[in-house]
């Protein structure tokens, strides 16, 4: 989920809380990296297929996800989670059912996947079918995930456990909802605080560089170094 800067909101808000990406699935190798995405669900939630030097990796798991991997032909050798929030993992017990790959995430998105009463909190009646993760993640300068190295920051305030995948030599960060084209995650749900993902968003993920490409959970790709200069959120 993304903030807005205050406004009007349109008659349709459930679906304008959340950045809307056009299209279904894209593959890009801007960078040595290749990966392809997928937008999935009623809130348009992007995950991303990466290659990785032992097999695909995919972060997060859409409504949607399971079907589209089928129809690429591609099994997914990991699952990684960058939060648990409710459109981001729809198909992860779908997807670990079908595949039989092994799930990571935070300890605090544990309970997201595998209490399926978990989200009545939010005041949505949502039927997420429970599955258990194979391991934990926690904030780290270097992991390797299948042969791909990555640093793994945690960046909270959005959603409690919430990381970011940042691939050094591909210049690259998979970033759940911490920050969009023009905005930044929603701080007003459960466990969110905004002052605290801005002051991540400022310590943590401004750091990595100018340069860094940024794939986020909702809308288009963007350049850390254009949020700094235009996210009128961070500025």
């Amino acid at each position: 989920m993304l903030s807005r800067p205050t406004r009007r909101l349109p008659s349709n808000i459930f679906r304008h809380w959340w950045l809307r990406w056009p299209g279904l699935a894209s593959s890009a190798s801007v960078t040595a990296m290749i990966y392809e995405s997928f937008c999935g669900g009623i809130f348009e939630t992007n995950c991303y297929l990466v290659q990785a030097p032992q097999g695909w990796i995919l972060f997060d798991a859409p409504d949607g996800a399971c079907a589209w991997l089928e129809s690429r032909g591609v099994n997914p050798n990991l699952l990684l989670l960058t939060h648990g929030h409710f459109d981001h993992i729809p198909d992860v017990a779908k997807i670990k059912r079908r595949f039989g790959c092994p799930i990571g995430c935070h300890r605090q998105t544990a309970p997201m996947i595998s209490d399926p009463e978990f989200f009545r909190g939010f005041g949505f009646e949502l039927e997420i079918e429970p599955v258990e993760p194979d391991f934990f993640i926690e904030e780290t300068p270097a992991r390797k995930f299948l042969g791909l190295e990555m640093q793994v920051l945690e960046v909270p305030g959005h959603c409690p456990g919430s990381l970011c995948f940042f691939s050094p030599k591909d210049q690259l960060l998979i970033g759940g909802d911490v920050l969009f084209a023009g905005s930044v995650g929603r701080g007003d749900l459960p466990g969110g605080d905004i002052d605290l993902l801005l002051d991540g968003i400022r310590k943590k993920i401004f750091p990595l560089g100018d340069d860094v490409t940024v794939l986020p959970g909702h809308g288009p790709p963007t350049k850390i170094g254009t949020e700094r200069q235009t996210n009128p959120f961070v500025r």
